[in-house]
């Protein structure tokens, strides 16, 4: 991510804590396995928890629920995303929602922090390296 793209320091940390409240309010009965996320998205910040279900494919992770609330609200780029777990290592985000936040932002930055307060930094396209995307759907 070019250093001008990169939201400033102080984005940054509003993201992560946001993220940290969302994590509050997740719904994990099951594994227990708690997550917020935050994506910044046309300037403002949408978050989303992770919500499980007894039918455990049924269940959505905080990633996908935080894009879901950005792109309720009409936005279709995002700028980075943040994700705090419960973990003493900062967690990424699952396969499936890398696949998810690509379509909204290849080149967006990925933040997470882990319960004690570490931090680690990507470019989404380090993480998920030949993605289907919408060009994989044009016919020629």
């Amino acid at each position: 991510m070019s250093p001008a793209r990169k939201p400033s320091d102080n984005v940054i940390d509003d993201l992560v804590a946001e993220a940290r409240r969302a994590k509050k309010r997740a719904y994990a009965p099951y594994s227990e396995f708690r997550v917020g996320a935050a994506v910044l998205a046309g300037g403002r910040i949408y978050s989303g928890a992770n919500v499980e279900n007894a039918v455990y494919p049924l269940s959505v992770c905080a990633e996908r629920s935080a894009v879901a609330a950005a792109v309720s609200a009409g936005k279709r780029e995002i700028r980075a995303v943040a994700v705090v777990g419960d973990e003493s290592d900062p967690t990424p985000p699952c396969g499936g929602c890398r696949q998810v936040l690509h379509e909204f932002g290849p080149e967006m930055l990925v933040i997470s922090e882990s319960a004690g307060g570490r931090r680690a930094e990507w470019v989404l396209s380090a993480l998920l390296p030949s993605p289907f995307g919408p060009s994989s759907l044009e016919r020629g």
